[in-house]
């Protein structure tokens, strides 16, 4: 005959939830030992003071703007010169920095020819770093907005609502 226990038997099972918390301790433990072992390596910058005062103005020239008007005008920096100025100018920017930059501009009347004439004068004078400042003007074909233009001979798009 068999007889029960007055102890109820009980069935094993695995609890997560401990589990979970040795596993968080156990990471937060490598993080921390990894973090104190590591040994920041990196490069020394010396930032600028705030009170550190402004250069002076006759410092070498980085950048200078060209600007063709109509009529063959030239301006260095918003300062009118002659066409015969150009290239000595060039000259002497180069010779005080080597790696000038120049932005070429112009107006939209200006003659295309004048514009090569002083991209030429600045090649004569080796300048290797030459970019060209580009605006369209409102409304016109190509700037955001406009619908293209038409090709020829094709009948005019409808307006706008």
């Amino acid at each position: 005959m068999r007889m029960r226990s007055p102890i109820p038997k009980k069935h094993a099972r695995i609890e997560i939830i401990p589990l979970i918390d040795i596993m968080f301790f156990l990471l937060a433990s490598f993080m921390m030992v990894s973090l104190s072992q590591t040994h920041m390596k990196g490069i020394r910058v010396t930032l600028p003071s705030a009170n550190t005062p402004p250069p002076p103005p006759e410092q070498m020239k980085d950048t200078v703007r060209i600007r063709v008007a109509e009529g063959g005008i030239i301006y260095f920096d918003n300062a009118l010169v002659t066409s015969d100025q150009v290239l000595p100018r060039l000259f002497e920017l180069h010779k005080a920095n080597s790696q000038v930059k120049v932005s070429i501009s112009a107006d939209k009347m200006a003659l295309h020819g004048d514009v090569i004439d002083v991209l030429d004068k600045a090649k004569q004078v080796n300048i290797e770093k030459i970019g060209y400042a580009v605006k369209v003007a409102a409304g016109e074909a190509g700037s955001p907005g406009s619908a293209p233009p038409a090709p020829p001979g094709a009948p005019p798009p409808p307006p706008k609502p």
